[in-house]
């Protein structure tokens, strides 16, 4: 029989020196795929044999979601529901302000009946007035009622190139310039000590710590609109903890790199980076706000509005551009692209929100950045330590509060 050594260079896995013996002699490949087939079989008798027929009692209740409400024009309102139950459901009448209302259902198959996970919009041609709140009531063929309420309804404008155009100018003003300016502090930070460029980096990451706990909350309370068979909270928790595990196994790869000798991994550039790719995925979740805004005419992006964005945001420059300070001042064309990535997903998102409005992609991308953002804020803490740091020191607990506190601050001048 060989000798089972274990190899101390490996993470506990088997070794090539090691022989398993298989179970009466099976092929490997053999031993793992058979769970899988009794699973199948046991699944395929389960399901022709209906074991638990005769203990079943009732039906399951409907469950119906009105996810957002869209109004193209003063003399129609357009629901957007989908059907969270196991069971098909047919609406048989809708309610306006208690009276009974025609409409029509589009996306459905052509009927009023909606199968399971399916969703289709209800257009009901009503005549509302802007600003006067306006119920709706959706009544199901086995009387099951879903009520709605629109706050202070306003005319959606509609897709167009305009608008494409506008959301990509406010965009630019809110993301791009923002971002771009406060990046101008790149040479004044080169200059300073290790002492305060570490502080810096602390104040980085105080906020990139206000954008984590900002986004998280905004997908939580976005989650409570998601179709219930989606389970947003859960799928919230999967964004966050996904890409925070998917970015740690970047990171992970980029080390081994580093010990295989690549300078280029061991180099502030890729903590620049990383920083550049967490701000860019908050952004991208704020330019979907902005543009599903648009989307439900529910914006009102005045000149302060503005200014409040371009304050909050301006902070982001220097956190990305602090990783550099130290070393080989990197090319130009690093700087730039730092900056596309972190402010122009507002552009991006902006389009996206307004083209495809949905509480499921808007609460999922808020969870990415979210992820991402908690990966990077441990990578800035790990890079003041490898550079002989203390992270827990007065000076950087105090920009570290300093960040959140700013952060907060210039929050307060954006309200959408």
């Amino acid at each position: 029989m060989a000798d089972k050594t274990q190899d101390t260079t490996t993470d506990g896995g088997v070794t090539a020196d090691e022989e398993i013996t298989q179970p009466l002699g099976l092929p490997r490949w053999v031993s793992a795929l058979l769970p899988i087939v009794l699973l199948v079989l046991v699944l395929g008798v389960f399901a022709f044999t209906s074991p638990l027929a005769g203990v079943q009692s009732g039906t399951p209740l409907p469950d119906v979601t009105i996810t957002h409400t869209t109004l193209p024009s003063d003399e129609t309102v357009v629901l957007h529901v989908t059907n969270n139950g196991p069971e098909s459901v047919t609406i048989s009448q809708i309610l306006v302000d208690e009276a009974y209302w025609d409409f029509r259902v589009e996306g459905a198959g052509g009927d009023q009946t909606l199968a399971p996970m399916e969703s289709a919009q209800i257009v009901i041609p009503y005549h509302w007035n802007p600003g006067w709140d306006l119920g709706v009531t959706l009544v199901l063929s086995d009387g099951a009622t879903f009520h709605n309420t629109i706050v202070a309804p306003s005319q959606s404008p509609g897709f167009s190139l305009g608008l494409l155009g506008t959301l990509a100018v406010i965009g630019l003003f809110v993301g791009v310039i923002p971002v771009a300016l406060g990046m101008l502090w790149f040479p004044y930070i080169k200059t300073m000590s290790d002492r305060w460029l570490h502080a810096v980096l602390l104040f980085a990451a105080g906020v990139l710590g206000f954008l984590a706990f900002d986004a998280g909350f905004e997908a939580f309370e976005l989650a409570e609109r998601i179709p219930g068979a989606y389970e947003g909270n859960l799928l919230v928790v999967f964004g966050i903890v996904g890409t925070l595990l998917l970015v740690q196994a970047i990171s992970a790869w980029r080390e081994g790199r580093v010990v295989a000798g690549d300078s280029r991994a061991s180099s502030g550039l890729w903590i620049a980076y990383l920083v550049a790719v967490g701000i860019g995925l908050h952004n991208l979740a704020e330019g979907l706000a902005i543009g599903s805004s648009f989307a439900l005419g529910r914006v009102s992006l005045g000149a302060f509005l503005v200014i409040g964005f371009m304050l909050h945001n301006v902070t982001e420059g220097p956190a990305v551009v602090a990783p550099v300070a130290r070393g080989e001042r990197p090319a130009f064309k690093h700087f730039a692209a730092l900056g596309v990535i972190a402010g122009a997903p507002v552009i991006l998102g902006g389009w996206i929100g307004s083209l495809a409005y949905s509480p499921t992609i808007g609460a999922f991308f808020l969870a990415i950045g979210v992820g991402a953002i908690l990966q990077v804020d441990w990578e800035i803490a790990r890079m003041v330590r490898d550079a002989g740091g203390r992270v827990a020191s007065a000076t950087n607990l105090l920009a570290f509060l300093l960040g959140l506190a700013i952060m907060y601050v210039t929050d307060l001048f954006v309200v959408l």
